[in-house]
């Protein structure tokens, strides 16, 4: 019986790994240098948390969601996207006590039940970044500024920076009624989708990616015109200081979150190398969810990014980026050879040398064909007159050059030849 993946999820294999750690690496790297440490929340979580968080009218819950009883009968869900479970951690360990702001970031899988598509899996893989405990406009901006110092990083071009301002829920509550009347008007010419969640959530009216909707979802009511003096002073500053560090962005008035805890800034970037489904990354404020958890009141900004579509644009040059091929192929060429072999790769590679051998007796040329498809910098060459004279061929594969080390002064020189770039 011929067992195959389930539709909607892949292998990440060997031959792609390297690109992923490569892009892993960078992020890493960036999130840190701001002040960002990691976090890893588990895979599934109770599903009360995602459905109250998430909001019971979005897609996500109502179509999405792995959701199943466990043993005990307790209803859980694998997760369909990564701050609530930030949130949960972040107040069930009680991490607004031991500093005013936690910056945090978290790497791993996601999962929703939904129709596969280039770039959009049923298990895919998520970067998230929560900055937990202010509300001044320099965390929206330097959370953003960061991102596209990543994308930049990455050596990524053609992206957009969108930006819009969803408001608080005093100025957005007045703006929902006055933008539920004006799509009455059409609700004629509007999706079946849009017409079902424009009286509990009008605001995913101007999110609908039918072109058609979208047209008319132009003409609406902007909510730029209805912020509260707060809420613009708020947004204005977070301009300002985009400016200030020569940040590129495009206002953009008809995007929403999917989400229902965002407020405030949101934003999305997007690349023209996706085709339709361009979106790579978005995010926003959320000011409210860490209080609506029974945690005290936190305001917080963060993003999330689809790793899936990342990796799919990153230009990637293995040879100048990968540090994973072997350092030294060993060819074993005589049987007596085998145990002194199984030690030297022992001994090399406890002291810190990166070692790949033939495990199969074969042929001088078949196993120097294996050590070049290895990629590894050099082939060190035993067989019946190395063990006899105590001294091996060290061969460096990019340059043809070959030298002899004795046994004791193998790790040595194997160390001092590595350092030099051919």
């Amino acid at each position: 019986m011929k067992i195959q993946a389930i539709r909607g999820v892949k292998d990440i294999l060997p031959s792609e790994i390297e690109k992923w750690q490569w892009v892993e690496s960078k992020a890493h790297y960036i999130f840190e240098r701001y002040g960002f440490k990691e976090i890893r929340p588990p895979i599934f979580e109770k599903t009360k948390l995602f459905s109250r968080s998430i909001g019971e009218t979005t897609d996500i819950v109502e179509k999405e969601m792995y959701t199943f009883e466990d043993k005990s009968g307790e209803k859980v869900t694998l997760r369909p996207e990564g701050t609530a479970s930030v949130v949960r951690a972040f107040i069930e360990h009680k991490m607004y006590a031991t500093q005013t702001v936690q910056k945090l970031y978290y790497i791993g899988p996601m999962f929703r039940y939904e129709r596969p598509q280039a770039g959009r899996f049923r298990q895919f893989y998520q970067i998230g970044v929560e900055v937990m405990g202010s509300h001044h406009p320099a965390v929206d901006a330097e959370v953003m500024i960061m991102l596209m110092d990543f994308f930049q990083a990455l050596g990524l071009s053609g992206l957009k920076l969108q930006i819009n301002s969803l408001g608080c829920t005093k100025c957005r509550a007045g703006y929902r009624e006055i933008l539920k009347s004006s799509i009455r008007n059409h609700l004629s010419e509007l999706c079946g989708n849009c017409n079902q969640r424009y009286e509990r959530n009008p605001l995913r009216v101007l999110d609908c990616k039918i072109e058609s909707d979208r047209k008319i979802a132009a003409d609406l009511p902007i909510i730029a015109d209805h912020l509260c003096d707060e809420c613009k002073s708020h947004f204005n500053e977070v301009l300002t200081l985009l400016d200030s560090a020569k940040t590129q962005y495009i206002l953009d008035h008809l995007l929403v979150r999917g989400l229902d805890y965002y407020s405030h800034t949101t934003f999305e970037v997007t690349s023209e190398n996706l085709g339709a489904q361009n979106a790579i990354c978005g995010g926003g404020r959320y000011n409210s969810l860490v209080e609506d958890f029974g945690g005290p009141s936190t305001p917080c900004f963060g993003f999330a990014l689809g790793l899936d579509r990342l990796v799919s644009i990153v230009p990637y040059d293995k040879e100048d980026n990968s540090g994973k091929q072997p350092d030294v192929f060993i060819v074993c060429l005589a049987k007596e050879a085998e145990i002194l072999v199984f030690k030297l790769a022992h001994q090399l590679r406890s002291e810190g040398i990166a070692v790949e051998r033939n495990y199969d007796r074969g042929s001088m040329k078949s196993q120097m064909r294996k050590a070049n498809k290895s990629n590894s910098r050099f082939a060190l060459i035993i067989g019946e007159n190395e063990i006899k004279t105590g001294k091996y061929q060290l061969k460096n594969m990019r340059v043809g050059e070959q030298l002899e080390v004795t046994a004791n002064s193998c790790a040595k020189e194997l160390k001092k030849q590595l350092k030099t770039k051919a």
